[in-house]
């Protein structure tokens, strides 16, 4: 239970991210981002997504609530202020955002089955697929999402965090379904169920199969977005674009927003795990089924880490498409050629060429130059992300973001 000390320390984490809520420079970062999303010509905005390294620089024993729930918050309010630090493009914005809890549909059984990894053999190392779909007969165990939330659990979470902070900041309550993000893009999860090779290889020796397991999580995921639309459960807290959700056409992101329809917001799809499948077989065996997810919203953003080289053409079927990710295994120059000015080009520079194997403003200062020469002319910001070390050198990222904006200065 929170004791006098958490609550001390969240109420005093809590001004701090007010304040710099409220600095100016959070609504000149607004108008930028959304003149940037809606394809108007601006400077290169920087982003940096620096949450695969937190540990380094907030280490969990540093943290001093004791309370499950509000460490939590504890560390998300931490980040926000080292966020400001770094004097990127991100926006801090003046609300914490606290999920509902699910009561259908939620956890590794989402789908009915269990999705299942190996045991890493490292704090920090990798697992392997554990498949729970090994034939046609396991697709009758599944079961189609449901969007049902746990009132009495959520009202609780939401309670506390009000009671802590709520007159310091506004605590947003997110009532999304599950299937957002990651666990709504069917890429990832596909992979989950089937194990990757077995996903790839279905592809050639088990097609049928295949699209039905397809159509299954497609009219899922859309089944259970449309429910939490007739449950009035969409808001504009949930926007999600993979950068900052802002572009003139939209209501801006707000907190405890009144109910929306998911033509009010942004979406973010991906497909990492066919990065190595060629382009008919992305659009038979991807494309085509997220392509109906995407086109309930109101604009779309797609790509992670997968090189989307050789599959711009087939993104432009994306009837609501506004950005691109372009990978550090990506052709910067062929994107760039394809992309033009069509949609906003999302370049992620290579996090190890950039910081990870140590910090060398020169190397920085060069990558950044080549790349935006190679997408002159393109509505383009700088993703720094999946940054998995930083040695603990958090000022390391604070002079990256300096010296990439002082290239940016240089080019416009």
């Amino acid at each position: 239970m929170p004791n006098d000390n958490d609550r001390r320390v969240l109420r005093d984490l809590a001004k701090q991210v007010a304040d710099i809520a409220a600095k100016d420079v959070q609504d000149r970062r607004r108008d930028l981002w959304r003149r940037h999303n809606a394809l108007e010509r601006t400077r290169p905005l920087i982003y940096v997504r620096w949450f695969a390294c937190t540990d380094e620089v907030i280490p969990p024993e540093s943290l001093r609530c004791r309370d499950g729930l509000f460490r939590q918050y504890e560390r998300a309010m931490r980040f926000s202020i080292l966020q400001d630090r770094l004097g990127d493009d991100t926006i801090v914005e003046p609300w914490i955002t606290v999920g509902a809890v699910h009561a259908a549909c939620a956890g590794p059984a989402r789908w009915g089955v269990p999705i299942r990894h190996s045991e890493k053999t490292a704090a920090r190392g990798t697992w392997k697929f554990v498949p729970a779909l090994a034939d046609d007969a396991d697709l009758d165990r599944l079961v189609p999402p449901r969007h049902v939330i746990d009132e009495l659990a959520t009202a609780e979470r939401l309670g506390r965090m009000r009671d802590a902070v709520g007159d310091l900041i506004e605590v947003n309550a997110s009532r999304a379904p599950v299937f957002w993000r990651w666990a709504g893009d069917i890429s990832t999860d596909i992979a989950q169920l089937l194990g990757l090779e077995p996903f790839m290889l279905a592809m050639m020796d088990r097609p049928t199969f295949l699209h039905r397991l397809l159509a299954f999580m497609r009219d899922g995921i859309l089944a259970a977005h449309a429910q939490a639309e007739a449950a009035g459960d969409w808001t504009l807290g949930d926007h999600e674009n993979q950068a900052m959700p802002y572009a003139t056409g939209l209501p801006d992101p707000a907190a405890n927003s009144k109910p929306v329809k998911r033509k009010d917001l942004w979406c973010f799809l991906a497909s990492q795990e066919t990065t190595l499948v060629s382009p008919a077989m992305f659009e038979e065996f991807m494309l085509r089924y997220q392509i109906p997810i995407m086109a309930e919203f109101g604009l779309s953003a797609y790509g992670c880490c997968e090189d989307l080289t050789r599959k711009i053409d087939l993104l432009r079927k994306i009837p609501n498409l506004r950005r691109i990710a372009v990978t550090p295994w990506a052709d910067v120059a062929a994107c760039a050629e394809q992309i033009g000015t069509d949609y906003v080009f999302s370049w992620r520079p290579s996090p190890a060429e950039m910081i990870c194997r140590g910090f060398d403003p020169a190397r920085v200062r060069r990558i950044a130059r080549a790349g935006l020469d190679a997408c002159r002319g393109t509505h383009v910001d700088v993703t720094l992300k999946d940054i998995e070390t930083i040695a603990g050198r958090f000022e390391d990222l604070v002079e990256w973001t300096r010296i990439v904006r002082e290239v940016i200065e240089e080019s416009c």
